[in-house]
């Protein structure tokens, strides 16, 4: 009589290892295993280039250098100017809103010149907008510590103030007026602009805050 083939053993061990091994490992955006177990490093070097490289140009407030970013990701500067070359082109043929451009020795993105019209609209109805608590006591702590850096009014607020400070400059509630002579850091205080809205000659027409604010004592303490 001839024996029917021996089946490999589908039992419980089986599947505990199976279960196991899926819940050791995720996917990447490529669609590739990455274990929990590899490093930080090997696990970046995994992830789909293009997608990481938007995700930090998303976030640069000037152009990145090549160079830079091929550290940050940990691969070849030219495997890195390639995909960027590659990417910029691949938005300019889509007809995104955006541009990908080489500047100053860097890359970032850009609005494209044809939305011109679109961005220009979106910023004079932003003037017009009232401005939001954040921003209020930011452009406080301007009013009441200037000349002062960001980083004083961010140790005053208790949080980062660069988009706030941002909003602030374009609106031309504030100015920059140099560097501080310690750190370097810049320096900003209020514009005529400002006095205007508030409608006074000059900041000794100010309500008195300033009491309420930590002094420049504590805060170089702080920092």
């Amino acid at each position: 009589m001839t024996k029917a083939p021996r089946t490999v053993d589908e039992g419980p061990a089986s599947g505990t290892a199976a279960s196991t091994a899926a819940s050791t490992s995720t996917e990447n955006l490529a669609g590739e295993s990455v274990t929990e177990s590899a490093t930080p490093d090997e696990a970046l070097a995994l992830l789909a280039l293009a997608p990481s490289i938007e995700a930090v140009l998303m976030v640069v407030d000037e152009p990145i250098p090549v160079v830079t970013l091929a550290q940050v990701l940990q691969r070849p500067v030219d495997d890195i100017a390639a995909e960027l070359t590659r990417l910029a082109d691949e938005y300019q043929e889509q007809g995104r809103g955006f541009e990908l451009r080489q500047v100053a020795g860097g890359w970032r993105f850009y609005t494209a010149a044809a939305m011109a019209p679109v961005v220009e609209r979106f910023a004079l109805d932003g003037q017009q907008a009232r401005l939001t608590q954040a921003s209020l006591e930011t452009l406080a702590v301007v009013a009441y510590r200037q000349p002062v850096s960001r980083a004083r009014i961010s140790a005053v607020r208790g949080v980062n103030v660069d988009g706030v400070m941002r909003t602030l400059l374009n609106r031309g509630l504030v100015e920059e007026i140099g560097t501080e002579a310690e750190t370097g850091a810049h320096l900003y205080q209020t514009t005529p602009y400002f006095l205007e809205r508030l409608g006074i000659a000059s900041l000794d027409e100010l309500p008195e805050l300033a009491p309420y604010l930590p002094d420049l004592e504590t805060l170089e303490a702080e920092l």
